[in-house]
Order: structure tokens, then C-alpha cells, then sequence
């Protein structure tokens, strides 16, 4: 005897319950986001209100920082942050460029699983891992082998020797750059080679047929076709190398020094909350660090909001 199916109207009711449910949970979903993002940037701006309202905009400009005097601004560790992050991404995409290339277009078969995995662990290591590797291994390297090169032969250069003269300290914003690239290379890296595989292999084929490079399948069909996606990851790596605290802590040296000396120590805004948060003896000194929070959350919103706007207008010129 076979089941008596349900009615037409009850199955209906219950489906369309079920959808509206459904539909509230996944836009609740969403909305947390939103409401995690306010309350974020709203905690950090009420709980530095008070450095706001003493400094105003100069804030952003001022070089000083004196938790004694209470004279505190935002500049050095801005300059630091925005400094350390660029030198990362100079190293970081081109090489990242070039793993993905190998992976996808020259690498055996064998070695693709193997290296790839390998990529996939390095950024699963925690960030204070690579700023203990930093100091102990690399700031003594840098310092004994290849900064007093640095020095002697290109901080001897017009214009832009002020850039790389300075004592060999190993500690400094050259060494945080380094650390800070080897961290997002793995991330930009999977992101790439992940976007090229995605090419169908009939446009690869049919650029060889026509006599085509290796190289220049890349450059023309590759890339094009995955611009939009590889910006992405750029800038997802952007993202963590501009706010990254341990690994920039344990090597930038933590001074507050505007120099336009790529070697001399520096700071920046993830670093000095980590180092000083626990010393803030007034509620002056915690409004700052607080604050600085803010101007980071301000400034990790704007580059990841321009690279959003690249991709649409990419997308854009891609649809026309």
C-alpha cells in the first residue's frame, strides 16, 4: 500500500516557511558583517574620542609621540605602516608572479602537488613564528653581510642614497618589509596560481598554435583573462601585510624616528599597540593607542575600498 502524499497546499505552505526562514538566516548572515564592521570602527573612534578632541587633525601629522608629556600623534607609525607594506609588496608579487607561473606552466606534474602544498603550509604558520625567524636568523644575517654593502655602495648615491644609508642595525623597516613579504607571498601565490588554472586550456592552445611563448601566453592570455581575480589577491595580501603585528614587532626595531632611511628602525601602528598597550599608565595614552587603531582600521578600509574599485572598473572595461 503506498503512502498518501501530502496535500498540494500544505507542501506548499511548508516550502514557502521554509524559504522565508532560510531567506532571514543567510541575510542575517550578511548583516553581520555589516553590523561587525560599524561596531568595530565605532568602538575604536569612541574609545579615542579623547585624543580627537585634543589634537584634532593634527593628530595625523604630528611626528610627536610622549606618553610622559601626553603629546601623542599619528604620523611616524602611519609612515611606517604604509612604508614596511609597499617594500612587502614590491618582493611579494613578483616572486608570488613567478611561483604561479611555475606551477601552472613549467613545473612537472609531480613537483606541482608537492611545492604547492609546501606554499599552502607556509601560510599556515603563525605570524610570531616568522618574526622569531627574522630576529634571530635574519636581522643578524642582513646586519653582518648585506647591509654595510648597502650602505657603502648605494647610500652613496645621489638623490636616493639617503634612502639607503644608515648603521647596520638589521632592525629597521627594510628588514620588516622582508619578513612581511616571505608572510604574503603564500597568500598571493595560492590566489594566483588558483585564477590561472581556471583558463580554459583551448585559448593556451590556440595561442601555442600561433607560435606563442610560454611567456607571452601568460602575459597575453593568462593574465588578461584573470586580471581581475589576480588584483584581488594582491590586495588581500595588501591587507595583511598593513596590519601584521608580531612578525613587524619582533624586527622594525620600535622607534619613533621619521627617517626617510630604509635601515633605521622604525614603527608602526600594529606594533606600537602591541608594545605599549599594556604600559598605557593614563587614560590619555589609551585614547591614543586607541586612536591609532582607528586611523589603521581607516586606512585598511581605503586601500581595500580603491582595489574594490579597480575590480569594478576592470569588470567594467572587460564587459565593454
Amino acid at each position: 500500500m503506498s503512502a498518501i502524499p501530502a496535500p498540494a497546499v500544505y507542501t506548499t505552505s511548508r516550502d514557502a516557511k521554509a524559504d522565508r526562514g532560510f531567506r532571514w538566516l543567510v541575510t542575517a548572515a550578511g548583516m553581520f558583517v555589516l553590523v561587525s564592521l560599524a561596531a568595530a570602527a565605532l568602538s575604536m573612534l569612541w574609545g579615542g574620542r579623547e585624543t580627537f578632541q585634543t589634537f584634532g587633525l593634527g593628530f595625523f601629522a604630528s611626528r610627536d609621540w610622549d606618553p610622559v608629556g601626553l603629546k601623542f600623534g599619528a604620523l611616524v607609525p602611519i609612515y611606517g605602516t604604509v612604508v614596511t607594506a609597499l617594500i612587502a609588496m614590491i618582493i611579494a608579487v613578483p616572486v608570488s608572479f613567478g611561483i604561479a607561473m611555475f606551477l601552472t606552466e613549467i613545473a612537472p606534474k609531480w613537483m606541482r602537488g608537492l611545492v604547492g602544498t609546501a606554499i599552502e603550509l607556509l601560510a599556515g604558520i603563525p605570524s610570531i613564528i616568522y618574526g622569531m625567524w627574522g630576529l634571530f636568523v635574519l636581522v643578524p644575517y642582513l646586519s653582518e653581510h648585506v647591509y654595510p654593502w648597502i650602505d657603502a655602495h648605494l647610500g652613496t648615491l645621489p638623490v636616493i642614497g639617503s634612502i639607503f644609508a644608515g648603521p647596520p642595525l638589521g632592525l629597521g623597516m627594510l628588514t620588516a618589509g622582508l619578513v612581511l613579504a616571505i608572510m604574503i607571498i603564500p597568500f598571493i601565490a595560492s590566489v594566483m596560481r588558483e585564477v590561472f588554472l581556471t583558463v580554459p586550456n583551448r585559448l593556451k592552445e590556440s595561442s601555442y598554435a600561433l607560435g606563442s611563448t610560454r611567456w607571452e601566453v601568460v602575459w597575453d592570455v593568462v593574465l588578461p583573462y584573470t586580471r581581475s581575480a589576480v588584483i584581488g589577491g594582491i590586495f588581500l595580501g595588501l591587507g595583511r601585510a598593513l596590519g601584521e603585528t608580531m612578525a613587524v614587532t619582533f624586527v622594525l626595531g620600535n622607534a619613533h624616528e621619521l627617517t626617510t632611511s630604509l635601515l633605521m628602525p622604525g614603527n608602526s601602528i600594529a606594533a606600537t599597540i602591541a608594545n605599549e598597550f599594556a604600559e598605557a599608565d593614563s587614560d590619555q595614552y589609551r585614547s591614543a593607542l586607541i586612536a591609532l587603531g582607528f586611523v589603521l582600521f581607516l586606512v585598511t578600509f581605503v586601500v581595500l575600498a580603491v582595489a574594490r574599485l579597480m575590480l569594478r572598473r576592470l569588470s567594467k572595461r572587460e564587459g565593454a
